[in-house]
C-alpha cells in the first residue's frame, strides 16, 4: 500500500513536469496529452480522500509551472536595483515558488471539484474543461504573467491552434483537456469499449485540426488593406545598463541613424519602431525626420509616472499620442499603497502607475492594437482593440535579463494573438524576439536574438473580424452553461432511478 501511494505521488509529479516541458517554447500538444491523462486519473483516484486528490493535483500544477516559468530565476542578481547579494537569490526563488504554489492551489481545487462530479461522465468532462478554459482567460487578465494550456499548441501544431480564431485560448485549453479525457476514458474502459472511446477521441482530434486548418486558410487569404513598411530597431541594451548616460546617448545615435535610413528608403518606409522603455522620461527624438516613430518610453500624467508607447508625428520631436501600459508588473513597476510603504518597487524606474484598459492606439495611417510587455498574454484585450478598429498589432517589450525560453513563449503568444484576431503582428523587443507574424500565425521574419539589429518588416493591415473578435468568450461560456445543465439533468435522472429502485424493493 505504501509503495502504491509513493508511486502515485511520483507519477503525479512526473506528469506535471511533462506538462511544463510540453508548453512553449517547445509547444508540443501531443506531449501534453499523456500528462493530462494522469491529471484526469487523479480526479477519479480511489486511493485516498479528497485531500489526497487535492495534494496530488496540486503537485501536478506546481511541477508544470515551476518548469514553464523557470525563467523567473534569471532575475538574479538584483544588485542593480539595490537588493543586497545575499537576499537576491532567496527573493527570486520565493517569487518562482509563489507562482508555482498558486498554480498548485488552482489545479488541486479543480481536481477535487471534478472528482465530486464523477469525472468519467462526458457531461462532467465538458463542464470541467470549459471551466478550466475560462479560468485561464481570467488569469491572463490578472496582474501576473500566466502561460496555460491554451498556448500549448504553438509552435508545434499551428493547425490545432487555428481553433483560437473561433474561441480564443480558452477554447484551445478546453479542447486539450477533452482530448486528454478521451484518451484516459479509453484506458479506463473495458476492452470491448476501449476502441470506441479511442475512435471518438481520434475523431475529435481530426475534427479540431480540420476546423483549425479551414480558419487559418481564411486568415491566409490576401489582405485588402494597405501595407506599411517599418524599420525595427532592436537595441539589445542590458536592462541593468539602459539608464546609464553613455547607453542612452548610444541609443539616441542609433535612433537618429534609423530615422535617416527610413527617410531615404526607396520605396519609402512608414517609420521606426523601438521597444518598451527605450526613451527616458521627457526625451524628445534626436532629429526631425519625415517619418513616424512608435517608441516605448515614459511620460507624466499629473504626478503619476506611466510606461507608454509614444507616437511621434512625422516632422515632430515631441510625442503627440500615446497608449499607457495597463498591466504593470507587481512589485517590479507598481506596489499597492506605495506612498504609505515609501517604496517605489523593484524596477529601475519604479513607481509606474497603470493606464486605461483600452489597447487601441489611434493614428492617421490606421489604428493599432498595442500590447506592452506581458500584456501580450491577454487575448481578450487585443480582440477588443481589433473589434474597435485596430488593423494590425504591435507588441513592445523588454525581455532582458530573461533567457531565450521566455522569448520562445513570447513568440508563441504572438502567434496565438495573430490567429485569434486575424491580424498581422510586429514584435519590437529590446533583446528579442523582434519578429513579424501574419494573420495565420506564421512567423515570416525574425531578427537575431540577443544582439543589436535592425530590420525592415512589412505589415499588412486587415479589417476582417474573426469569430473570436466578434464574440470573445461568449461561445465558451455558452458551452459551459449547456454542460452544467447536461450534468444537472444527468444527476437528476440518476437520483430518480435510484429512488424508483428503492421503492420497488
Amino acid at each position: 500500500m505504501g509503495n502504491d501511494r509513493r508511486a502515485g505521488w511520483v507519477i503525479a509529479g512526473a506528469a506535471g513536469l511533462l506538462a511544463g516541458v510540453a508548453l512553449p517554447p517547445l509547444g508540443w500538444p501531443w506531449l501534453l496529452w499523456p500528462a493530462l491523462i494522469v491529471l484526469w486519473s487523479l480526479t477519479a483516484s480511489r486511493a485516498g480522500t479528497a485531500s489526497s486528490r487535492f495534494w496530488r493535483g496540486g503537485l501536478w500544477g506546481l511541477a508544470a509551472v515551476l518548469v514553464s516559468h523557470r525563467w523567473l530565476l534569471w532575475l538574479h542578481p538584483l544588485d542593480w536595483i539595490g537588493v543586497p547579494g545575499p537576499l537576491s537569490l532567496p527573493i527570486c526563488l520565493a517569487l518562482w515558488l509563489a507562482i508555482g504554489l498558486a498554480a498548485g492551489l488552482l489545479v488541486g481545487a479543480w481536481t477535487v471539484l471534478v472528482g465530486r462530479l464523477e469525472p468519467a461522465r462526458p457531461s462532467t468532462a465538458l463542464l470541467a474543461a470549459t471551466l478550466w478554459g475560462l479560468a485561464e482567460v481570467l488569469l491572463a487578465r490578472g496582474p501576473l504573467f500566466w502561460l496555460g494550456l491554451g498556448a500549448a499548441a504553438l509552435p508545434g501544431d499551428r493547425a490545432l491552434a487555428g481553433l483560437a480564431a473561433l474561441g480564443g485560448a480558452g477554447l484551445l485549453a478546453a479542447v486539450q483537456l477533452l482530448i486528454g479525457w478521451g484518451l484516459w476514458r479509453a484506458l479506463l474502459a473495458l476492452p470491448l469499449r476501449r476502441s470506441r472511446w479511442l475512435l471518438i477521441t481520434l475523431l475529435l482530434v481530426a475534427a479540431c485540426h480540420l476546423v483549425g486548418v479551414a480558419l487559418l486558410g481564411q486568415a491566409a487569404a490576401p489582405p485588402a488593406g494597405r501595407a506599411e513598411r517599418w524599420l525595427v530597431l532592436q537595441p539589445a541594451i542590458p536592462t541593468r545598463e539602459k539608464f546609464e548616460a553613455d547607453q542612452q546617448q548610444r541609443l539616441l545615435q542609433r535612433l537618429a541613424q534609423a530615422q535617416r535610413r527610413a527617410a531615404m528608403a526607396d520605396p519609402p518606409l512608414q517609420g521606426v519602431l523601438l521597444p518598451e522603455g527605450s526613451l527616458a522620461l521627457g526625451q524628445p527624438l534626436p532629429e526631425v525626420a519625415p517619418v513616424e516613430v512608435l517608441s516605448g518610453g515614459f511620460r507624466r500624467e499629473g504626478v503619476e509616472l506611466r510606461s507608454s508607447l509614444l507616437r511621434f508625428e512625422p516632422g515632430q520631436r515631441q510625442a503627440d499620442r500615446w497608449i499607457d501600459k495597463h498591466r504593470v508588473v507587481p512589485l517590479g513597476e507598481w506596489v499597492p499603497l506605495a506612498k504609505l510603504w515609501r517604496w517605489s518597487g523593484l524596477s529601475a524606474v519604479g513607481g509606474v502607475e497603470p493606464g486605461t484598459a483600452s489597447r487601441r492606439l489611434t493614428r492617421p495611417g490606421g489604428d493599432v492594437g498595442v500590447a506592452i510587455c506581458y500584456e501580450l498574454s491577454d487575448g481578450t484585450a487585443l480582440a477588443a482593440a481589433t473589434r474597435e478598429g485596430a488593423r494590425w498589432l504591435l507588441a513592445s517589450a523588454n525581455l532582458d535579463p530573461y533567457p531565450e525560453q521566455l522569448q520562445g513563449q513570447f513568440a508563441a503568444l504572438a502567434q496565438l494573438r495573430s490567429i485569434e484576431t486575424g491580424r498581422w503582428l510586429v514584435s519590437s523587443a529590446n533583446t528579442g524576439p523582434s519578429l513579424l507574424v501574419d494573420a495565420a500565425g506564421r512567423v515570416l521574419e525574425q531578427l537575431p536574438a540577443g544582439r543589436p539589429a535592425t530590420g525592415v518588416l512589412t505589415v499588412q493591415q486587415r479589417a476582417q473580424l474573426t469569430p473570436y473578435d466578434r464574440w470573445g468568450e461568449g461561445p465558451l461560456i455558452g458551452i459551459a452553461l449547456l454542460a452544467a445543465a447536461w450534468r444537472w439533468i444527468a444527476a437528476a435522472a440518476i437520483d430518480g432511478a435510484g429512488a424508483l429502485s428503492r421503492e420497488g424493493r
